[in-house]
Parts: structure tokens; sequence; C-alpha cells
């Protein structure tokens, strides 16, 4: 697949590094000759100095032979104006980058598919969406909804009253007949590898563990892993950052009590006039006299959202330590995001990474409509709808040739989830969702081609 991505910025580069792991052929564009550089000695990509809403500079790249241009650079109207342009010149498909969510929400009223634009993505409204997908499931350390809610996959840290901690995953089907969900991934504790369980995976203390359930699912996990369900209601939001305004904003729409700590004066002004269900404050936030005057214990929820990811994870293990039940920090570095259990903070998300899952479905091959990498495990998690052609259509999953480190995680037939077994028959028009290594992928994308 032929893939131009113009912006070297922190989305374009990890994009363009994370399809270069999938011998994508990517040419880069970017003005910044040191960006450039460092991704051409870091990565297998062509890359192409200059202007992308040059003319001359995309057909240098060739870019009436690409399937997708990706445009993510710094600027919204320069995405817009590069996708058009593309388009124009031959382009198969374009994505853009934008910061402003009307974008996305009056996307049809604007008409950007006619003006040559097929998607808009905007990072910091995925990551206001998956912060508040996370207070809503707040027993949990990471979740993920497929189809509005029809399966929703969390993942969790096991401890020791988990009722089916010592036993294999068969012997738990056989004690608690009837759930409605499957174990999909375990990461083992103070390892770094990921395990796609089977009959006899045993379930151990530590064990990381994302689960697929339907509708309903999520209330039986609650009481068989032995976490509680915190009612959040009063959060603070540490950044008045375009992700910080967003969450704030829905937030409030949802009743929440919410107090916003932006260190500029002028923009904690500005917000208090565009926010007036929500308490902003002017002030560090990395000041610990502060955090307490504003009664920081009393919070059920501490999100750190500014542009510096040291300070998002020292704020968020302050507030951890005087007692916050749930804490999510914005960090920027890949790092660092392998560490959240470790380190204890609750949950660590990543905007370029939320970017990339949605932008992937793009890139794979078959009828994939969703995609999202499991925090920090070695996996990923495919949505894909089953075709007439398909080798698993009208097949029962156990006659499928799935390979070991595969497992199909769930279906969704007419709007509805099941957690599909063995004797259940694949059909056509079914979304099946697969979590797999990626070493399983391209074998479990031939099933569905």
């Amino acid at each position: 697949m032929k893939i131009i991505i113009a912006g070297a910025g922190e989305v374009g580069f990890h994009l363009a590094k994370l399809l270069s792991y999938e011998s994508q052929d990517i040419t880069l564009i970017d003005t910044n000759k040191e960006s450039l550089a460092y991704a051409d000695t870091h990565l297998d990509i062509r890359t192409i100095k200059g202007d992308a809403t040059s003319i001359a500079i995309l057909q240098d790249s060739r870019v009436e032979n690409v399937d997708l241009l990706i445009a993510v650079t710094a600027s919204e109207t320069t995405n817009i104006t590069v996708c058009v342009l593309a388009k124009q010149l031959g382009a198969a498909r374009t994505i853009a980058r934008i910061s402003n969510t009307e974008f996305i929400v009056h996307k049809e009223l604007a008409g950007f598919s006619k003006l040559g634009i097929d998607e808009l993505i905007s990072p910091e409204s995925l990551a206001a969406s998956e912060i508040e997908l996370l207070l809503n499931q707040s027993g949990f350390s990471d979740t993920y909804e497929f189809e509005e809610g029809a399966l929703t996959m969390v993942g969790t840290t096991l401890s020791s009253t988990a009722s089916f901690v010592g036993k294999n995953v068969k012997e738990a089907a056989t004690i608690f007949p009837g759930l409605h969900f499957m174990p999909i991934a375990i990461q083992r504790l103070g390892t770094q590898y990921t395990l796609i369980p089977r009959g006899d995976t045993v379930f151990k203390e530590g064990d990381h563990v994302y689960f697929m359930t339907i509708q309903g699912g999520v209330e039986e996990l609650y009481k068989l892993t032995g976490k509680v369900r915190q009612e959040i209601k009063n959060v603070m939001i540490l950044g008045g950052s375009k992700i910080g305004y967003k969450t704030c904003r829905d937030l409030c729409s949802h009743k929440f009590n919410v107090k916003l700590v932006e260190r500029d004066k002028e923009k904690a002004i500005d917000l208090a006039d565009i926010l007036p269900k929500a308490l902003v404050i002017n002030g560090d936030g990395r000041n610990v006299e502060l955090l307490e005057e504003e009664n920081i214990q009393d919070m059920d929820a501490f999100i750190s959202v500014t542009g510096d990811s040291e300070t998002n994870i020292m704020s968020c293990l302050v507030a951890k330590s005087r007692g916050v039940k749930k804490t999510i920090a914005l960090v920027e570095n890949m790092d660092y995001f392998q560490l959240s259990q470790s380190i204890g903070i609750d949950t660590l998300i990543n905007k370029k990474l939320l970017a990339a899952n949605n932008i992937f479905r793009y890139i794979r091959r078959g009828e994939v409509v969703a995609m999202t990498k499991l925090n920090n495990m070695n996996a990923e998690l495919l949505e894909f709808i089953v075709k007439p052609t398909s080798e698993a259509e009208g097949k029962k999953i156990k006659d499928i040739d799935f390979p070991r480190s595969a497992t199909i995680a769930g279906v969704v037939r007419n709007g509805v989830g099941v957690i599909a077994l063995g004797d259940f028959k694949i059909t056509a028009g079914d979304r099946v969702v697969v979590c797999c290594l990626p070493r399983s992928i391209k074998q479990v994308e031939k099933m569905f081609v």
C-alpha cells in the first residue's frame, strides 16, 4: 500500500514508525529538516523536505499513485488544503487531522467528502472520549467499545479477591456457567510477554487481563474480579489544553462536578467564560499546596492533561497519595506509556496511539472497521465484517484454522453482541472481533478478505 504522510511531528512520526513495521511504502513530507533527518535515519521510509500544500512537492511524492494520504501537520488549515489538493491530483483516499471538533460533528453538512476529504480525525477529541469512557467504567484500567457497546473490552489487574485466581479458563467456565464474558489477553506480573489464553491457561494473582463482554457482562466482571464500581462525581482536571477543555465540557454536560486548573491567567479567564458549569482555577497544578487548598482529597478522579508528560505523571502520583480513586495522565513518551501499572497510575493515555489506532483501520486488508492496540501489551483487537466470500463464512469457530496466537473475542450479529464459543457458526454480515499478536495479523486477515 502506497501511503503519504504530511507532517513529521509527533503524530506523523509515530504513524510512519508503526506503518513502516507493516512494510508499507511510506513517504513522509515536512518542512522541518531535523524531524525528517531523524525519521530518515531511524525508519525505512522515503522523506521529502518541503511544503505539502505545494503541488510540485505532491507530484514529486507521486501522489497520483497513492492509496492513502494522511495529513497530520500541526495546522488544521494545512491538513485540509493538502487533502483537497491530493484528491484532485489522484490520491485514492485522504485523512485530515483537525482540532475543531465541530468539523467532525457537521461533517456531512459541511460536505467534506465532496471537497475530497474522506475522513477527519481529532487526536484531542479521541483522547477526551477515551477519558470519559474510563470514568464510566471506573473499576477498570482500560476500556474500548465496539458497535456502541454491543461488545465492550475491559482490562484489569487480578487481585487475590478475584474468584477465579488459581483456576484455568476451562475450570472457571465450568464453575461460573452462563457468564457473558471471556478472557482475550493476559500479561503475567513482572513480564512484558503477552499471552492469548486457552482452556488450560491458569489465572494468577497480579495478572493484567483483558476481557471481552456483552451488555450486562461488565457487572458480572465487577463481582468476579473483586472490583468495586466507584461512583465518580467530583473530577479535577489539570491543564486547559484542547483535551482538557473538551473533557471538561463533556463531563459538565453529563452532570459531573468539575474543577479545571490552568496556569496561564488569560487562558484561565477565557476558559471560565466558555465553561460556565465548571470551576476554573488559575494556578500551577504542580503546587501541592494549591491542590490541597482545592480539596484534592475530596476528588473521585484526577485527570492531568498538560503539555508536559512528567508534570502529568507526578501530579497524578500526588493525587493518588491523597486518596483519589481514579487517576489518568496524558503522556507523549511511549516509554512511559509502557509503565502505567508499575508506577501507580490507573491509566496513561497517548493521543498519538489513539490517532494511529483510528487510522490503522484504513491500512489493514479485509473489511476492518475498527482496531485498537491493548495498553501495555503486544496485542491488537481487529473488527472485521464477514463477507460472503470470506474463508470463515459458514464455518463453526472450532473448524476455523485459527493460529494459537489469536482468538475470536466476540461477534456482533444484527446489533447484538455474542460471546461466541466453538459451536458458533460465522455468517456473512457478522462483525467479528479478533484479538491477536502482531505475528498472526496477516493469517487472520486472510480469513476475512
